[in-house]
């Protein structure tokens, strides 16, 4: 067998069935809504739309919220089939391994690792700096070195990251059962505080604020100002929003009845955000200016200010910190399967394919833990955090693609799910093309980065991935 033969060996979906059956299949519907609603409506909806409006799109920007959606939904539809037919842990790594081969579900799975190790990080500094927003009026104040990245600002190490991100793994450890008990309570009481803070701001709605809906283009220092070039460049910002549907298919198989449960649950709560997205940033822009929002990370807090509701303000911010949390135990969820599944074939040491006396990934948990702290401790997130969109949208078109090598196998060597992507052939074209677009609106670091993240992969594989992994056995 040549080196070519060998990449592309695919692994017999019978032998994930197998050893994902030590996992515990204790997740329903509403543990999937509440994890891709906690995981998708997460920081950025407290943040993202105002500063997409201030830079890029004007009142618009709720239009650029519904496209992200739309090329979002599209590999959603992909997601639910490949989950319903393959509820396997990894998500795309372990699709993507049986349907075109080894080589391309490493690929996929290495740039999906980037989100799930950067995002739990930058999750983790987003809630320590809203948290100290929020202390600060009541003379809190954590000194500089216990506040910042290692190096930044006088910093040594972001305690509140660090404690956030320990705290959540020490919960997913004692089951995810009990993380989704806690994940459900709090997606509850953070889409109770999105739709208190839109009960609110629609009394205080000004029409003139909406004028023009669709500024005028100008290019400006933070790239296209209005028009659809601002629109787009609002995309590409808007499109990480939207990515936490992965984090459900990569729980898969802890599913109760994962034909019916996956499909509901990533499609359900990519609807859910949706809605809630284009809710919260329609009421902003009509609340305040839009040119107000540059610059600030809080705008919900700001906006509610302006419009003389202080204490609505801390009460939403509060549960929005509160409410940061989810997106973490989202993260760790699904990043240890991912970490866990690279073990269970041996691709990464097998000691993190593991499970624990009580059938729990815990060694792929607390490692994914101590990278995402180590990062939150030494690196500035501007670098990192886009290396989390340009990523997932690589994974995105391997999914969206896979779809045309799943559809022959369908009730032959793979079960026939009960969820179908809808207008096939064309829906698995649109759903790649629309991953392509965005991905080529990304600015030039998030390309370089991802390039590096690319290489750095291929050198890990080459040099260790496919000497050790469980196909390399079956020569």
């Amino acid at each position: 067998m040549n080196l070519w033969q060998r990449m592309n060996k695919k692994e017999d979906p019978r032998v994930y069935e197998n050893k994902d059956g030590h996992l515990v299949r204790s997740l329903k519907v509403k543990d999937f809504l509440a994890l891709g609603v906690g995981t998708i409506v997460s920081a950025s909806i407290f943040t993202l739309p105002g500063e997409v409006a201030a830079l890029h799109t004007g009142p618009a920007v709720a239009i650029s919220f519904i496209l992200a959606a739309i090329a979002a939904g599209l590999v959603a539809f992909a997601y639910a089939e490949m989950a319903a037919a393959m509820p396997f842990a990894g998500s795309a790594y372990s699709w993507i391994n049986v349907v075109f081969g080894e080589f391309w579900g490493w690929i996929a799975g290495w740039a999906l690792l980037a989100e799930y190790f950067i995002a739990s990080a930058f999750v983790g500094s987003g809630l320590s700096a809203n948290f100290r927003a929020l202390i600060a009026p009541m003379g809190l104040k954590l000194p500089a070195s216990l506040s910042n990245a290692f190096g930044t600002n006088g910093g040594i190490i972001d305690a509140i990251s660090l404690i956030s991100i320990l705290l959540v793994a020490l919960l997913i450890s004692h089951g995810v059962s009990r993380a989704a008990r806690v994940e459900n309570g709090l997606v509850v009481l953070k889409v109770l505080a999105i739709l208190l803070f839109i009960v609110v701001g629609l009394t205080a709605l000004k029409g003139a604020n909406f004028t023009p809906f669709i500024p005028k283009y100008r290019p400006t220092a933070h790239g296209p100002f209005g028009g659809w070039q601002g629109i787009y460049a609002g995309v590409s910002m808007i499109f990480l929003s939207y990515i936490g549907f992965d984090s459900i298919a990569a729980n898969s198989a802890e599913a109760i009845n994962p034909q019916k449960t996956m499909p509901r649950g990533i499609l359900g709560s990519l609807a859910i955000a949706v809605t809630l997205f284009v809710g919260v940033s329609l009421v902003l822009i009509g609340m305040m200016p839009y040119k107000m929002y540059a610059n600030s990370a809080e705008p919900v807090g700001l906006a509610l200010r302006y419009a003389g509701h202080p204490i609505v303000a801390v009460v939403v911010q509060t549960i929005a910190v509160l409410g940061m949390f989810t997106a973490l135990i989202g993260m760790g969820m699904a990043g240890s399967r991912l970490i866990y599944s690279f073990g269970r074939d041996r691709m990464l040491p097998k000691w993190l394919g593991k499970l624990n006396s009580d059938r729990r990934p815990n060694n792929a948990l607390w490692t994914l833990t101590i990278g995402g702290i180590l990062l939150g401790a030494f690196f500035p997130f501007s670098m990192l955090s886009q290396l989390v969109s340009a990523g997932t949208l690589i994974a995105f078109m391997f999914v969206s693609l896979g779809i045309y090598r799943l559809r022959p196998r369908e009730g032959k060597d793979i079960d026939d799910p009960s969820f179908k992507m809808p207008f096939y052939p064309i829906l698995p074209a649109l759903g790649f093309l629309a991953a392509l677009i965005v991905f080529l609106g990304l600015d030039y670091q998030a390309k370089l980065y991802a390039g590096i993240w690319f290489i750095l992969g291929l050198i890990i594989y080459f040099c260790y991935g496919i000497h050790h992994s469980v196909l390399d056995k079956k020569k």
